[in-house]
């Protein structure tokens, strides 16, 4: 087993740039990169899920990987088949740091690092079987509610072999993950697959696991993609490769009624972050609930509202739904476009006052026109 670490240039100078940048949106991406990595994080369930999940027998001896989290679209998206119109590209959902890099949106790109890193090259003249895995914080622009946030934690996994070396099949990956499904959730959990589609595995699956009765989502995985390994310039390989977000499997594992609480500094909250302990509410604080209305242009990008919000009002957001969008060029102007949002305000640590919601919200609306040149309806 190695560590390997890459390193970039280009990371640690676009960093620099943004170091002198003061407008809104670099800001946001200080922020975001300055956050902590919970999956490194001495005590937090995140961390739990990583060290559960690499003991098993499935990944024993696997090669450990970190990689930049600012990276180049090209090795990004292109090399994973998601080619210039890909969704996934656009900046509703990506955060870009210009033109041609974005805070890394997927694990999986670790692939790409991995095969082309000097001694993995040489085990590969070798025809070495090779196993890797990564984790870390990842970026993605989305709605703002209990489950989800735009920075949340992947762990991935590679595993490949020469054609001629060892036969590698779906059923082994299914095992391996049976095997880390067992791990973070324990020998009782129930568990099934089912055919899904990925731009970087064929066939591919999607696993689900039975908690509290309900059937959820863990992870996405299937056998490598020929043409992409073949991107990285690897022929004669073959193998199975997976993903998950360890925040849905440590509020899956806990209960967790807020993805806010993995961050949360409480000592009543952080006491009772252990995997398979159910969270007892330390108290739960009433919401208020807030509409806004605005007119803006139509270069606005839905997606940039939810994280404007939450970083206008730190603490006390729970959730930022979009309720309408439309067009009327006679009532609103060519070009023009009306949203509505719904904020929900709550606190996990004290109860709200209807004064202070009035004032905190009326600074998100006068911040609307100034940020987004919007017109309050």
């Amino acid at each position: 087993m190695s560590d390997i670490k890459i390193t970039s240039a280009e990371e640690v100078k676009l960093k620099k740039n943004l170091e002198i940048k003061n407008d809104v949106y670099s800001m946001r991406l200080k922020r975001y990169l300055s956050m902590p990595d919970l999956s490194r994080t001495s005590n937090s369930p995140l961390k739990e899920i990583v060290n559960r999940a690499s003991k098993t027998e499935s990944l024993k001896g696997f090669d450990v990987i970190e990689i930049p989290e600012i990276l180049p679209t090209n090795i990004m998206f292109d090399l994973f088949n998601m080619p210039p119109g890909h969704p996934a590209r656009s900046k509703s959902d990506t955060y870009y740091v210009d033109d041609n890099n974005v805070l890394r949106t997927h694990d999986t790109v670790f692939w790409y690092y991995y095969l082309n890193d000097p001694e993995i090259k040489k085990r590969i003249l070798s025809k070495e079987v090779l196993g890797a895995i990564c984790y870390g914080k990842v970026y993605r622009k989305d709605e703002i509610d209990s489950r989800h946030m735009n920075v949340f934690h992947q762990f991935g996994g590679l595993y490949i072999s020469p054609d001629d070396k060892k036969k590698i099949t779906p059923d082994d990956l299914k095992n391996a993950l049976s095997e880390i499904a067992r791990s973070i959730f324990g020998d009782d959990i129930k568990f099934r697959f089912y055919d899904h589609n990925f731009p970087y595995t064929d066939p591919s699956f999607e696993m689900e696991a039975e908690i509290n009765g309900q059937w959820i989502e863990m992870l996405g995985s299937g056998m490598a993609r020929i043409s992409v390994l073949n991107n990285f310039g690897l022929t004669g390989y073959h193998g199975w490769a997976f993903g998950f977000g360890l925040e849905r499997l440590a509020i899956a594992s806990m209960s967790l009624p807020d993805i806010r609480l993995l961050w949360s500094e409480d000592e009543r909250v952080k006491k009772q972050l252990k995997l398979g302990q159910k969270f007892v509410e330390v108290s739960k604080y009433p919401p208020i609930v807030r509409d806004i209305s605005f007119v803006v242009e139509n270069s606005f990008v839905p997606n940039d509202y939810f994280d404007f919000v939450r970083e206008a009002a730190p603490g006390i957001v729970e959730q930022v739904e979009l309720l309408d969008k439309y067009e009327n060029a006679t009532k609103f102007g060519e070009g023009k476009i009306s949203y509505a949002y719904r904020i929900t305000y709550r606190s996990l640590e004290r109860t709200l006052t209807t004064e202070e919601i009035e004032k905190v919200h009326k600074k998100i609306e006068l911040e609307t026109v100034k940020v987004f040149d919007g017109i309050i309806r």
